[in-house]
């Protein structure tokens, strides 16, 4: 069966994760505002899970309708084939979104969908009521300038929850976006990449991930893993898929913060991951840091001043940071800040900028090479 499937991604990931979708012979890729959809048969449901690395899950599109009233959100919903997906004993809750919408109260229109998708399997499996005992089919909803666009989540968790990461640091960044500044970085798993802000390790562990090529969902379960119509051998094989495109190699992944428990985070981080034998951490403060080799890549993600430390504590870092890197031969640099000075304190204009979001934070990518 040919479905329509969306990725959501962070704002301005989303030609990323067009590309890998690409990459793993998706068809009829399109990247819209915050999302990006595609083609493919029961097997890509597998195969988008566990390879995808900078989008954040895998919708099934069950359908879409106009919603400028609840009536024609009822009916919309109603008229979508929602048996072709879910079965009589499902669990199906529904949960959701709405913007620039007429329909903006998000417990109503929950409601509203329920009630039409329980109406329409009533009339196709001839209940008058269902125990929702069995596996979990999330329905999902983003109605956007009066459109509803209607999902169904095969992914559960988010992507970025990799299962390396059950604990963090104040800040974490999430894995997806950590996979996206690698990406950016265009790191081929050559050079050397140092962390000098590295927290819990995830831009270094993510490095890795990316330099063996290991399929970031390979050691999770996913949510369409129970589904009655999905053939199981679909997981099995989209596994054996991903492990046969590893790399075997060495290769030098630094990363370095000033707390020792941080540091302490990282090396069971990069255990869980399967990555330790690639990656080194050490407490070290990032105004010290200093390379002799000529060339490498640093991509980091520096305390902004928001919820760690104060502005002014943030400028100082940049300030002491940028003098230490200035002396680095031939060294690409990626840095991410949400701080509005960053260029000024760091004492250096970026080569090139990228809005980024790190959650609700709206940040830039400084890029200097």
């Amino acid at each position: 069966m040919d479905l329509l499937m969306c990725v959501p991604s962070l704002f301005g990931l989303e030609g990323l994760v067009a590309d890998e979708l690409k990459r793993l012979d998706m068809k009829d890729v399109r990247a819209e505002n915050g999302r990006v959809l595609f083609s493919g048969d029961n097997s890509d449901i597998a195969r988008a899970n566990i390879n995808i690395r900078t989008g954040e899950r895998i919708l099934l599109v069950v359908g879409e309708t106009r919603a400028e009233t609840f009536d024609m959100l009822f009916e919309g919903v109603k008229a979508m084939p929602w048996e072709d997906y879910i079965p009589m004993d499902a669990a199906f809750p529904v949960k959701g979104h709405a913007l620039d919408s007429a329909l903006h109260s998000i417990p109503d229109c929950q409601s509203i969908i329920k009630k039409a998708v329980v109406n329409r399997l009533k009339e196709k499996y001839k209940v008058d009521w269902f125990k929702e005992t069995g596996a979990k089919y999330q329905i999902q909803f983003a109605i956007m300038k009066d459109v509803a666009m209607l999902y169904i989540d095969t992914s559960g968790n988010g992507l970025h929850k990799r299962g390396y990461r059950p604990v963090g640091n104040a800040a974490p960044l999430r894995e997806t976006l950590a996979a996206a500044l690698v990406k950016l970085s265009r790191y081929k798993g050559k050079e050397e990449v140092c962390d000098p802000f590295c927290g819990s390790g995830t831009i270094p562990i993510e490095a890795a991930l990316a330099a063996i090529n290991r399929a970031p969902g390979i050691n999770r379960a996913f949510a369409a893993q129970s589904w009655k119509w999905l053939d199981q051998a679909v997981w099995s094989d989209a596994l054996q898929e991903a492990r046969d495109k590893e790399y075997r190699g060495k290769y030098d992944i630094w990363g370095g913060d000033i707390d020792p428990e941080s540091i302490k985070i990282s090396y069971e981080n990069a255990r869980r991951a399967g990555v330790s034998e690639h990656v080194r951490f050490e407490i070290a403060e990032a105004a010290s840091f200093k390379r002799e080799t000529p060339g490498g890549i640093i991509i980091t993600n520096p305390p902004y001043g928001e919820r760690v430390m104060e502005h002014q504590e943030a400028e100082r870092i940049y300030r002491k940071f940028g003098a230490a890197v200035k002396a680095l031969d031939n060294w690409k640099l990626y840095v991410l800040s949400s701080h509005t000075e960053f260029e000024r304190n760091f004492g250096k204009t970026a080569v090139k900028k990228r809005k980024l979001y790190n959650g609700m934070i709206k940040c830039d990518l400084f890029m200097y090479y």
